[in-house]
């Protein structure tokens, strides 16, 4: 009876795991999920880099390492299946723009997942644009210089005067507002990603400084 009531329990056990296995790695679990990097924009420009990943959603603690994976754009094939998640995609042109969906196919299973849908647009290199409330520095003051890149996030600034790169202490900051207590010709541009992706410079902005004048005696 006991030998009896083991073998049962045993064979319990031996189909749920069964179960519990093929439930977590068919398309009974949750569906796939689809994300990019970087994330802080569905805005990018031509010359950008964006990496498409593609995710099971199983967990980290299944043995289901057996999938294929493949990307459509627009409902149409775009990279055909592999065993990479990851799909890197240089934006060559403003085509690039449309509809990105992923999936899955279980080699052994022959289940398929699909995801969620991201939208992209790609739009021409941007110019930066750079602003002045005033282009006259006041004696013994400054003006605030504003630098910034067409409806979209994750930049940083670079910031040139009378052509040459312009320092400060805080660079590994954004950068976007800087005071400037010198006249000069100043230009700035905008960089994000990895590699660094950078846009055209800004047009010049002519800073002039209030004359100081000696009182004649």
């Amino acid at each position: 009876m006991g030998a009896t009531l083991l073998c049962e329990l045993g064979l319990f056990f031996s189909v749920f795991t069964v179960v519990l296995c093929t439930l977590l790695c068919t398309g009974h679990a949750q569906d796939a999920v689809l994300t990019i990097e970087p994330s802080w924009s569905s805005l990018f420009f031509i010359g950008e880099f964006v990496t498409f990943k593609c995710d099971m959603n199983e967990g980290k603690d299944t043995d289901c390492t057996d999938w294929e994976y493949k990307i459509n754009k627009d409902g149409q094939d775009f990279f055909s299946y592999r065993i990479n998640k990851d799909f890197k995609l240089k934006m060559t042109s403003t085509g690039d723009s449309g509809e990105y969906q992923c999936f899955g196919l279980r080699m052994s299973s022959r289940d398929t997942k699909k995801s969620n849908t991201l939208s992209i647009t790609v739009l021409d290199r941007p110019r930066a644009t750079l602003t002045a409330g005033t282009t006259i520095i006041p004696v013994g003051g400054s003006v605030t210089l504003t630098c910034s890149v067409q409806s979209s996030d994750g930049w940083k600034y670079e910031w040139f005067r009378n052509l040459m790169t312009y320092e400060f202490p805080n660079r590994d900051q954004q950068n976007r507002d800087i005071r400037v207590y010198h006249g000069g010709i100043y230009s700035c541009r905008g960089t994000r990603g990895n590699p660094i992706y950078y846009t055209d410079i800004s047009d010049d902005v002519i800073m002039k400084e209030t004359p100081k004048f000696s009182n004649l005696v």
